[in-house]
């Protein structure tokens, strides 16, 4: 579930964003935010949240992810959490919890609108990006309704693998006393948020049906917005590269992405 070949790609400039923005007392408790040239106010937001098998990764890795979405006019958040083997579950979901918390209540002073934030995940990262989205109790923790994300995008995440049969895995979540309600399939629910997932033919690394039977699970509880895509000869890692620039010929996923969000619902006024 490691992104490789990406850290190669040419960073991308943070405008008049910010970097190493501490939304907790940790060290890997920080966050870039890539803001679109121009600036603005009112702009709709992602929260991007990386893979690495929840025990690798670093933000400015996803630079590229940053420049990728500042250019389309998203205000763009890449945060850092804690890892394994210093953490395990659910403590890289509840760092997720925290920064999106921050998000919300700081995005503005760099021209994001904090009703219109989305959430997006690659690998691992995006197994988070859906536990925040579907269970209600992480951003319940720290104050924020579910309404305060108003879609989640997954690029070939893990979201149903028990039992847990690979070293990744059990050194991330055999502590849990409830392996059921650590898998986001579990909690597909009627009333969640439009939702994306992407994956490729070629993924041997999180197989396709992770996407396919969460889209399925989904369907099933009468979600009102799933979109499966699948993209023919693509592996683990193109998902995410295709979002750069330089690797867009590969698949038109940012393309997708962006025509995903421009569908979902204004927000409601507060």
């Amino acid at each position: 579930m490691v992104l490789a070949g990406c850290a190669v790609l040419r960073p991308g400039a943070l405008n008049e964003g910010a970097r190493d923005v501490a939304y907790g007392r940790h060290p890997r408790q920080t966050m870039d935010i890539y803001v679109p040239a121009g600036g603005g106010s009112g702009r709709p937001v992602v929260f991007f949240i990386y893979g690495g098998s929840w025990a690798n990764g670093a933000k400015e890795s996803y630079a590229f992810v940053g420049d990728a979405l500042a250019s389309r006019g998203f205000v763009t958040v890449i945060a850092d959490y804690r890892l394994v083997p210093e953490v395990r579950f659910p403590i890289f979901i509840e760092d997720g919890a925290a920064a999106l918390r921050f998000v919300h209540d700081n995005v503005a002073r760099y021209g994001g609108d904090p009703r219109r934030i989305h959430l997006m995940g690659h690998s691992a990262g995006a197994y988070n990006a859906m536990m925040l989205t579907l269970d209600r109790s992480y951003l319940a923790r720290v104050g924020l309704s579910p309404g305060v994300i108003r879609s989640a995008v997954g690029l070939s995440g893990p979201y149903d693998f028990l039992p847990l049969d690979i070293d990744v895995t059990k050194a991330a979540f055999g502590n849990a006393r409830n392996l059921e309600r650590t898998q986001p399939i579990h909690f597909a629910r009627k009333d969640a948020p439009p939702i994306l997932l992407a994956t490729g033919t070629d993924d041997t690394t999180v197989l396709p049906r992770n996407s396919e039977q969460l889209a399925a699970a989904l369907r099933r509880a009468g979600a009102r917005s799933v979109t499966l895509k699948t993209y023919a000869g693509l592996g683990h890692a193109g998902t995410a590269a295709s979002l750069a620039r330089a690797m867009s010929w590969r698949a038109p996923v940012l393309d997708d992405v962006v025509e995903f969000w421009q569908e979902v619902p204004p927000a409601l006024p507060e």
